[in-house]
């Protein structure tokens, strides 16, 4: 099972750059997309689905901002759009499916810079998710999480930690996060194949030629619980891939 997510910084921008050409390359059995931009009914149709079987799309209240949707060949037994909370859900943040073995949580998180009040809610939208995760652990389910975190997590997956570490994204607090999302019982998929790889980003500011330079951050995931960590079989960035600031993630698993 190929699983793919990507911060598209807007639907509508990266079809036009070649997005169905992308998963009809790929072919994924679930591709997951953040940052949308759009409700369903704003898109063309051939993005409505992108030539997969279902499509659920999470859309803010707010339209231009936020969204997320999963597209998937196999129909998943449940859907939830988002996780009951409505301050985030109302921003279009969650997609919630379940495929047997697993729930696939399709999450955007939230972004902290542009201020105090969006810090703190980032905060506690983080500390609201592993609450959230930890009940559905506890329950016996195994759970993936992809998405555009918003937070980069070791010194290295940043182009500068030093000076990165008074931004939003890279704060203290935020990397302390992610250590209590991971003792929850998950793994990143990327670094538990490649444990001390450097200079591997998925988001560059579309400033300075960032790209160019690479010059970025990895602030996109793919991670699993523990209990999925047999199943696994690779994990890669697919850092060659443009059309929007991010680039696509990628993890595979294959199950009996």
């Amino acid at each position: 099972m190929k699983i793919i997510s990507w911060n598209v910084n807007g639907i509508r921008a990266c079809h036009k750059k070649g997005l169905v050409d992308f998963v009809n390359k790929e072919n994924p059995d679930i591709f997951c997309v953040q940052e949308t931009k759009a409700h369903i009914d704003q898109v063309e149709t051939e993005a409505r689905q992108l030539h997969r079987n279902y499509a659920y799309w999470s859309s803010g209240v707010r339209k231009g901002y936020s969204g997320v949707a999963t597209f998937c060949n196999v129909e998943p037994a449940q859907i939830a759009h988002g996780m009951g909370i409505d301050r985030y859900d109302s921003e279009g943040r969650i997609v919630i499916t379940d495929h047997g073995p697993f729930d696939l949580y399709n999450i955007y998180f939230p972004n902290g810079g542009s201020g105090d009040e969006r810090h703190a809610f980032k905060q506690e939208f983080l500390k609201d998710l592993n609450m959230h995760l930890r009940e559905k652990l506890n329950k016996g389910r195994e759970v993936i999480v992809v998405g555009d975190y918003n937070v980069a997590h070791q010194t290295f997956d940043v182009f500068d930690p030093i000076r990165l570490s008074k931004v939003s994204g890279f704060f203290p607090e935020e990397r302390a996060w992610f250590n209590s999302f991971l003792e929850l019982g998950f793994i990143d998929t990327f670094r538990y194949f490649n444990p001390m790889a450097k200079n591997r980003y998925t988001w560059w500011s579309y400033q300075d030629f960032a790209r160019e330079k690479n010059r970025g951050w990895r602030i996109d995931y793919v991670c699993i619980s523990k209990g999925l960590e047999k199943y696994l079989t690779s994990a890669d960035i697919l850092d060659t891939v443009e059309g929007s600031d991010h680039c696509p993630v990628v993890a595979e698993l294959s199950f009996p």
